[in-house]
């Protein structure tokens, strides 16, 4: 018999910590093509610190729900990069 440690993710947390680094790197991703550098800084500076601010969350529905925030806000992103070309 194997005994998993207590840190052991189960599924649902899993598959959660996996769309959130999705997003994370889609986000930096998409950072990356803001023609400002200061702006591109300060919006990287603000990616990590909020990611890095909201790691500590385990409530499934609060991280499904900033995982939806997050998606918006990055659709927002793509959407005034497309817009400024």
């Amino acid at each position: 018999m194997t005994k998993l440690p207590n840190s052991a993710l189960n599924l649902k947390q899993f598959l959660l910590r996996g769309e959130v680094k999705k997003l994370y790197r889609d986000v930096l991703r998409t950072i990356r093509q803001v023609p400002d550098e200061r702006n591109r800084e300060e919006l990287r500076d603000w990616a990590r610190s909020d990611f890095k601010n909201n790691k500590n969350h385990t409530d499934e529905i609060v991280i499904k729900m900033m995982i939806q925030h997050g998606q918006k806000a990055l659709r927002e992103l793509k959407t005034s990069l497309d817009l400024s070309k």
